[in-house]
């Protein structure tokens, strides 16, 4: 849970030793106090109240030989959640803590050295509360940042990886939280892949991430099509309501995540058109791995289109889809492909991280625009009643802006 999250701390020795430089789940970055001096702290915020469960703590050369555990709701009154006595440096792992608050501090009372303190990484295990992003006011404008076809098997510092680099993007924009429109682990996503790559890069907002999987996500068991690693890797969020598909409200948007790799099952139409008939909310976006219209190399497909009905029968405003890799932007449209002021817009976001496909042999009709050298991902800025949409290259650049669409 604590993974980039803010941090704040008693002392840093210098800027590059920041307090953030230990939530960021680089090994290879610490934050580091004033050198000298006891006591010093650091504070993570959890963001909503939580549940904490597990603390583990990886110490620099600059250890605490005492320190305490503590944990707070408004960061001034402190509970003990647990405390060192003769801390010898390395690796603390504290479990079967049973804490709850927003705010969680380590507090060095003896150092270990004459240095000061210096921790590696700061991780916080638990449960926050509730499994949808419900907990800033649920009213006004806010924004959502996406992308599908994400993480290769490559490093930050291998020439040409790219998934970092559209993570730093997200990172960046700072949204409302995230979403991923499948295939977020290449090549067969098993559970050792997206530990070792995309846990690094956009695994850093995973607590903040409605994820959805793709069609690699189902070769890791390809027999059984139950995309096992990402259940294992997301837990609860790739299920919170049990399944692979889910709906979740923000503002005034109804979100609806769904798996495109299972759209020829009757259970999770019967889900979607329950869904949609209970749905209160005035607008509603969609999002699914294989896009129903696409102008790349595979072209359009078209198990999504009795998806798309139901959608737009139910006045969905926007469907958001991947695995081509690339960038396209379509005009609203029916799901036989005609120009429609009450169909749906479709974006395709295929260019998270993984290599770009490049044109396929059709560009579709109702294609308003199509980027296909460029990685980065696509901001959705939402309002009560409209949408707008960006496509933000990994450098900053805006390389495309949608028109601004009124909810129907």
């Amino acid at each position: 849970m604590s993974r980039g999250k803010p941090a704040t701390a008693s002392s840093s020795e210098t800027s590059a030793l920041a307090p953030g430089k230990a939530v960021d789940g680089d090994a290879t970055t610490r934050w580091a106090s004033a050198e000298g001096s006891d006591p010093q702290w650091l504070r993570i915020d959890l963001g909503a109240g939580a549940s904490v469960s597990r603390v583990e703590l990886t110490w620099e050369a600059a250890y605490a030989k005492q320190y305490r555990l503590e944990i707070s709701a408004d960061g001034t009154d402190w509970t003990r959640l647990a405390a060192e006595t003769a801390g010898n440096g390395g690796t603390d792992t504290w479990t079967g803590l049973t804490g709850k608050g927003r705010y969680l501090r380590v507090y060095g009372t003896a150092r270990g050295t004459t240095y000061g303190y210096s921790l590696w990484e700061a991780d916080v295990y638990g449960t926050t509360g509730g499994t949808t992003p419900t907990d800033p006011p649920p009213q006004g404008a806010f924004t959502v940042v996406g992308a599908g076809d994400i993480a290769d098997q490559c490093n930050e510092s291998d020439p040409g990886c790219q998934h970092f680099k559209t993570a730093a993007r997200a990172m960046a924009i700072d949204p409302a939280f995230y979403i991923t429109m499948g295939d977020n682990q290449y090549d067969d996503a098993h559970i050792e892949d997206f530990r070792n790559y995309y846990d690094k890069s956009w695994g850093r907002f995973k607590d903040k991430t409605h994820p959805v999987p793709g069609n690699h996500e189902a070769y890791d068991d390809w027999d059984n099509q139950d995309e096992v690693a990402y259940r294992q890797y997301f837990g609860d969020r790739a299920t919170p309501q049990g399944k692979m598909w889910y709906s979740y409200d923000y503002g005034n948007w109804h979100f609806v995540a769904l798996n495109s790799n299972r759209f020829d099952e009757r259970e999770q139409l019967d889900w979607l058109k329950a869904d949609l008939a209970k749905n209160s909310k005035k607008c509603v976006a969609a999002y699914f791995h294989h896009p129903l219209f696409s102008s790349g190399s595979h072209g359009n497909d078209p198990v999504s289109k009795p998806i798309w009905s139901m959608l737009q029968a139910a006045g969905t405003e926007l469907v958001l889809s991947g695995h081509d890799h690339h960038y396209e932007r379509f005009a609203p449209q029916s799901p036989d492909g005609q120009a429609d002021p009450n169909g749906i817009v479709e974006i395709l976001g295929g260019m998270g991280g993984k290599d770009l496909y490049g044109q396929g042999d059709t560009v579709q009709k109702n294609s308003q625009k199509r980027i296909w050298d460029k990685f980065g991902v696509m901001q959705l800025d939402f309002t009560d009643t409209t949408f707008t949409s960006k496509f933000v290259g990994t450098d900053g650049t805006v390389l495309d802006t949608g028109p601004t669409y009124n909810c129907h």
